[in-house]
Parts: C-alpha cells; sequence; structure tokens
C-alpha cells in the first residue's frame, strides 16, 4: 500500500521546537521532490517548504525562512522538518507530499500527487 505518514507533532510554547517526519511505504521516496504544507483553522492549505530529490536543493515559504529546515534521509524514506523558534501563528495540521522531480520548486498543492494524513502542530502557553 503506497502511503505517507506525518508525525512528530504536539503542543510547543512559543520559541519552541519540533521536527515532523514523513515516513514513505509502499514506494521509494528518494525518487520524488517532497513538500511540507499546513492548514490553519479557517485557511486554506499553503506550502512551506520543498526539498528535491536529486540535489538537496531547498525551498521556502518567507515566514518560515531562517527557522525551518527541510532535510531528507533516503536510507530511512524520510523526509523530515525541523521546526524552531516556533510562533503562535505557525499552528496548523501540516501535511507531506510527494511531487515529480522535474516540478521541484512548486509549492502549488495541485502540482502534488501523495499526500500523508497530516499532524497537528499548537504552538501555545
Amino acid at each position: 500500500q503506497v502511503q505517507l505518514v506525518e508525525s512528530g507533532g504536539g503542543l510547543v510554547q512559543p520559541g519552541g521546537s519540533l521536527r515532523l517526519s514523513c515516513t514513505a511505504s509502499g514506494f521509494t521516496l528518494e525518487y520524488y521532490a517532497v513538500g511540507w504544507f499546513r492548514q490553519a483553522p479557517g485557511k486554506e492549505r499553503e506550502g512551506v517548504s520543498c526539498i528535491s530529490n536529486s540535489d538537496g536543493s531547498t525551498e521556502y515559504e518567507d515566514s518560515v525562512k531562517g527557522r525551518f529546515t527541510i532535510s531528507r534521509d533516503n536510507a530511512k524514506n524520510t523526509v523530515y522538518l525541523q521546526m524552531n523558534s516556533l510562533k503562535p501563528e505557525d499552528t496548523a495540521v501540516y501535511y507531506c507530499a510527494t511531487i515529480l522531480p522535474h516540478m521541484y520548486g512548486s509549492l502549488h498543492e495541485d502540482d502534488f500527487g501523495s499526500w500523508g494524513q497530516g499532524t497537528q502542530v499548537t504552538v501555545s502557553s
């Protein structure tokens, strides 16, 4: 069964950190670029970051630049999102998704194929 599973979400205080994981099963994640998205209550889903499958190039949405880091471990079939200096406005359900390598750089959700079920991140004191 082809699926992506996100994990690592939770409740954290402002200024804190979390590391999200996106693990693939049923297929080799190494063959795809991968993106992270988030959807806050009452808002549309937005692209946060993506990573290529070739040279490890990365892209970030402006509000998370310098705070979030995307990485991948192909041996573990997993992509990570390290989130530091978290703010209340980072509160959302976070999703990972795959995109074909030649489309790397896009953060338009319609360009992405397989999606995980999401993991909740809540930043609150």
